[in-house]
């Protein structure tokens, strides 16, 4: 999905594809984990072209994330995975300079290598909360 541009930061961010490693480095590290913890944000859309709220659930999804970072930062065991492209800076500076804060940076789920359905449907919840509902989901791997 990310090299098909579909969110347009292949390349563009320190945290995505080609700079946020191989999907083979992932399973490597995905290996032997037996738990994860889904975190997902949920909004009603007033209608499907409803781009504030959908940047609004993006913008609180991303604080929730940076949240579990906060509280996870001194366990290097843990890997979190966000939605989409990593925003825990304002302005990412990839490619000119190097990533601010590389422990922190939030790689995608997709660029993991995971299918957010197929997580979502392990974990016993909606990928697709109906007609008029955006959602973000990122997880924490044990």
């Amino acid at each position: 999905m990310c090299a098909s541009g579909t969110c347009q930061m292949h390349g563009r961010n320190w945290a995505c594809p080609p700079h946020c490693g191989e999907i083979e480095g992932f399973q490597a590290q995905f290996d032997g984990r037996t738990e994860c913890i889904v975190v997902q944000t949920v909004m009603e859309l007033e209608d499907e072209f409803d781009a504030e709220t959908m940047m609004e659930a993006q913008r609180v999804h991303a604080e929730r994330i940076k949240r579990v970072v906060g509280m996870l930062s001194a366990d290097a065991s843990v890997l979190v995975l966000s939605a989409g492209a990593c925003a825990f800076c304002d302005i990412c500076t990839c490619p000119d300079e190097p990533c601010r804060y590389p422990e922190k940076r939030l790689v995608s789920m997709e660029a993991a290598g995971l299918m957010v359905n197929d997580v979502c449907r392990a974990a016993g919840i909606p990928y697709n909360h109906g007609a008029r509902t955006i959602a973000y989901t990122g997880c924490v791997v044990l």
